[in-house]
């Protein structure tokens, strides 16, 4: 909770319960006035939100105690239903602001301040998403990019796109106006920019399913921070929303993920049983190959998978004209994602050759991929799951890399602490987040990232992952040489 948020609760709060001994020794004027100046402090420096509304009730309750004359007896029943409904009324006013608190994001520590910019693209691909035949695959880029603008007297943009914030709401059936208080996030982000002088490796990234796409705040801010121009993929009716220029937004279609999720848990059931029965790892082998085969995000996967290549495609026209023009060092292209964004960013670090580095945040590589070896520098970067959970990428990655292989463990963390989510959403249980401290999680891994793309993309001699193990006990990473 912000500051001032809580000092209007305390003084409310504590004229209800105490307020015949206070008007005992101080006037009625002053009282009010005091009410009356705990509010406009937290509007004016703290900003309306929704969560303060059980907040802003108790104050009305106070200011009618205090121009209301002084009951002289209550019947016992009043006074405790009085006091159950003021106790619930305080949790909310305290629980409510807690739960979707306005938060602060991690400041970049790099040398850049950061721009943002939107790009639409109309490819020529079919949409299978959808049911109209004559639809096309609509693809929606961020932009984050390095600047050596002055941005001292700039407003920093606001934290997540309309269609991101609203598709989050709808997910756990709020009205979309309930993400509107995240306008009190100050972001470190500045749209349109200019780009810094002189020229960056490209990263690609590739979000969660079903997850905003834009929720990456605290990573993709650092990474451009230190130099890097990185292009922030939503896939399309896969993200939870995007906000098209024309206004349009188009929404996580749920539909089609009933109906592609249909029965998919079938083909998983032998590979649990597998990992259940504690099969060895050479027995348990041809039933992880099969099963990641059928398993339908697969195709998810792939359909990512080939975003991603397309957005390669495009990125060589980008370098030519535009504000991209002689920005981009394409010899030094990587792409990363997280969870099944990593996956698809597995997948194209497999197969295209352009891609020079690549990154899998937690991510499982659904399909085709078992068995095959990289031959370009590869870090995975795994949550802190419990020994029951079936580690599939022990078998997609057995092989490796010719190159070298980064194996890696943010210990204490869950799936989201990859994301803005530990920050947005506090309390652990409810975001499904590890112990670890959000803002040290965020740093072990955004300083185990941009040190493998310094080494591996920008060839700095001094950047090695190793030392970054050395100086985190939180995070576990294995190293394999390849030929």
């Amino acid at each position: 909770m912000q500051f001032f948020e809580i000092i209007l609760i305390i003084v409310s709060a504590s004229f209800i319960g105490f307020g015949h001994f206070i008007d005992k020794i101080i006037s009625t004027k002053y009282i009010i006035g005091l009410l009356l100046f705990a509010l406009t402090l937290q509007l004016f420096l703290n900003g309306y939100r929704w969560q303060m509304i059980p907040s802003y009730l108790i104050w009305l309750a106070a200011i009618i105690s205090a121009f209301s004359p002084k009951a002289k007896s209550l019947n016992i029943v009043v006074k405790i239903l009085r006091t159950i409904v003021f106790l619930v009324v305080l949790t909310l006013s305290f629980i409510l602001p807690s739960l979707l608190p306005v938060f602060e994001l991690p400041e970049p520590r790099g040398s850049y301040n950061v721009g943002t910019k939107l790009i639409h693209v109309q490819t020529e691909r079919d949409e299978i998403i959808t049911k109209d035949p004559n639809d096309k695959r609509e693809l929606l880029y961020k932009i984050w990019y390095p600047s050596e603008s002055d941005v001292s007297s700039l407003k920093s943009e606001k934290y997540v796109d309309k269609g991101s914030r609203a598709g989050f709401a709808m997910k756990y059936g709020l009205p979309p106006e309930t993400m509107d208080y995240l306008d009190h996030i100050k972001t470190y982000a500045y749209s349109d920019i200019p780009v810094a002088n002189g020229s960056f490796p490209l990263l690609i990234f590739s979000h969660g399913y079903g997850s905003k796409a834009t929720g990456y705040y605290a990573f993709l801010t650092e990474l451009a921070s230190q130099g890097y121009v990185i292009i922030n993929m939503n896939h399309t009716y896969e993200s939870l929303g995007a906000t098209f220029p024309d206004g349009r937004i188009k929404y996580f279609d749920y539909n089609f993920q009933r109906e592609i999720s249909s029965g998919g848990m079938e083909a998983m059931k032998p590979l649990i049983e597998a990992f259940k029965n504690k099969l060895v790892f050479d027995k348990r082998h041809p039933i992880v190959r099969k099963a990641v085969k059928e398993f339908y995000e697969s195709k998810s996967v792939d359909r990512w998978a080939e975003d991603i290549s397309t957005t390669i495609d495009i990125v060589f026209e980008w370098n030519k004209k535009g504000f991209l023009k002689n920005k981009l060092e394409l010899d030094q292209l990587a792409v990363m994602g997280h969870s099944n964004g990593g996956g698809a960013a597995g997948m194209v670090a497999a197969k295209d050759s352009r891609v020079k580095a690549g990154v899998n945040l937690d991510g499982i590589t659904w399909g085709n991929l078992i068995d095959t070896i990289y031959n370009i520098p590869f870090l995975y970067v795994s949550a802190d799951w419990p020994a029951e959970h079936e580690d599939i990428n022990s078998h997609i990655y057995i092989n490796k890399s010719t190159d070298y292989f980064y194996e890696s463990k943010l210990l204490k963390s869950g799936h989201p602490n990859f994301m803005d989510i530990p920050f947005m959403i506090p309390i652990q249980s409810v975001a499904g987040t590890g112990d670890i401290d959000p803002y040290l999680g965020m740093e072990i891994v955004t300083k185990l990232v941009t040190t493998f793309f310094d080494k591996h993309l920008k060839n700095i001699q001094e950047a090695d992952p190793e030392k970054i193990d050395e100086q985190y006990e939180l995070l576990e990473l294995k190293i394999y040489r390849g030929d």
